[in-house]
């Protein structure tokens, strides 16, 4: 069911996306008065269509991709005996240079729009949660494996990025943050100012979900929120909102103070001083082999909840939105120098990976909002073959006052479907590869 969930959201997802790109497309083609013959959602063979005026629209049995029909164009259809004939009125190829420019471009603007306007409405709706550098600097982290493999301490507190402030906890592990040149975070630790690097290549640690909860998390004070029954808590008395003040006789006030503890004592019995109320007593309580005594804990501290109006929303949604475009910029550029393995490229599978085994529709929509951002992205490449290829070579017919042969944009469009096949190929083989090594 989980694997079901997941490629249910991932086809969802890119119907949508590949839907509206492809009716961008469609749009401002027939506004120039191009002949449209095809509308597909997925590439063949097709599983379903239907004639509508000149155009047939259909769906098919890869959901990949999609394509645009448009008379007059050398596109992945390599249809050379329509290229061959007398151009027509109706035609791409009879249309001036910047309405052919409109049409390629039209696509990407719709997926631009569609991401910018996803992102609008989820600040929108939902605000942002998030623990703030205030909170942060107040109560310092705790680091974990790859927080402390650069250098940093639980109990720091970091207060800036590359010598400037930020706003939550997610900016620490933000593209911008992890994509800087010689990258460094500030950190007060006992009262001493330090920087600890960011080393070249660190985000490619961040190549899942789990990674990122390997970094660092908030330190917070807590009382107890579950007992579990049968535990030695609950045997000893512990009760829901009591609070751990010490254990063998070391002063706890964070959570992690108190795992830290606890780990040096596994299969033995532990000295709690409790806090109940007013009353202070203490128990002895064992300590499971995982560590633990039999409770959960609620935190102390409450993250912050923002909410916009809707004109904040669209300021805040269009700067998210575009900040996605400027990291995978960064990411691709560093790509070709190394600091970012390619293994970090995902196919389908690990995009399905990344919408997850549950529906949540707030999740759904943001990678969606995502996904539409970098495909704009992806397709603005120069490569022949993709939307990008077109603007090249039209920009060059603007400007130089000639258009490369027929010919010429044959054997271009070939050599790009090559290489976007050859990068599909790469794509799957890393999602494969991730899927067995478990990376």
């Amino acid at each position: 069911m989980e694997t079901l969930i997941m490629v249910g959201q991932l086809l969802l997802g890119l119907s949508i996306l590949v839907g509206l790109h492809e009716l961008g497309h469609l749009l401002t083609a027939k506004m120039f008065g191009m002949r449209v013959e095809k509308f597909s959602i997925g590439f063949p063979p097709k599983i379903a269509g239907f004639q509508w005026g000149e155009t047939e629209y259909s769906i098919g049995a890869i959901p990949l991709g999609g394509f645009v029909k448009i008379s007059g164009m050398v596109d992945e259809s390599m249809d050379t005996e329509q290229m061959a004939a007398e151009p027509q009125p109706w035609e791409f190829r009879s249309k001036p240079a910047w309405q052919r420019l409109i049409v390629m471009l039209g696509g990407i603007i719709v997926n631009v729009i569609t991401g910018i306007v996803i992102f609008v409405f989820l600040v929108y709706n939902n605000g942002e949660t998030y623990f703030s550098r205030d909170q942060i600097i107040e109560n310092g982290i705790v680091a974990y494996e790859y927080g402390e493999s650069i250098g940093l301490q639980t109990g720091d507190k970091i207060l800036d990025i590359n010598g400037e402030p930020y706003n939550s906890i997610t900016d620490l592990t933000s593209g911008a943050a992890l994509l800087s040149e010689d990258g460094y975070y500030t950190v007060d630790r006992d009262g001493e100012t330090l920087q600890i690097a960011i080393p070249r290549g660190f985000i490619n640690t961040f190549n899942s979900e789990e990674a990122f909860s390997k970094f660092v998390g908030i330190r917070f004070p807590f009382e107890v929120g579950v007992v579990d029954k049968g535990s030695g808590a609950e045997a000893a008395g512990i009760e829901v909102g009591d609070k751990i003040l010490a254990v063998n006789g070391q002063e706890v006030y964070y959570f992690d103070e108190m795992q830290s503890t606890l780990k040096g004592l596994v299969n033995k019995e532990a000295e709690i001083i409790r806090q109940q109320g007013s009353a202070i007593d203490t128990l002895m309580i064992p300590v499971t082999e995982d560590a633990r005594i039999g409770i959960a804990v609620n935190p102390l501290i409450e993250p912050v909840k923002r909410n916009y109006a809707f004109g904040e929303a669209i300021s805040k949604g269009t700067s998210k939105a575009f900040g996605v475009v400027i990291v995978n910029a960064k990411a691709l550029g560093k790509m070709f120098t190394g600091d970012v393995s390619p293994k970090n490229v995902s196919g389908p599978i690990g995009m399905a990976k990344i919408y997850g085994a549950s529906w949540d529709w707030v999740k759904f929509w943001s990678i969606t909002g995502l996904i539409s951002m970098i495909l704009a992205f992806m397709n603005l490449l120069p490569i022949p073959a993709l939307d990008g290829g077109h603007v090249m070579f039209l920009l060059y017919e603007m400007v130089s006052g000639r258009a490369p042969s027929d010919k010429f944009l044959e054997n271009a469009q070939k050599v790009g479907m090559v290489i976007l096949l050859a990068l599909m190929v790469f794509a799957i083989g890393n999602d494969i590869l991730k899927f067995f090594t478990g990376s």
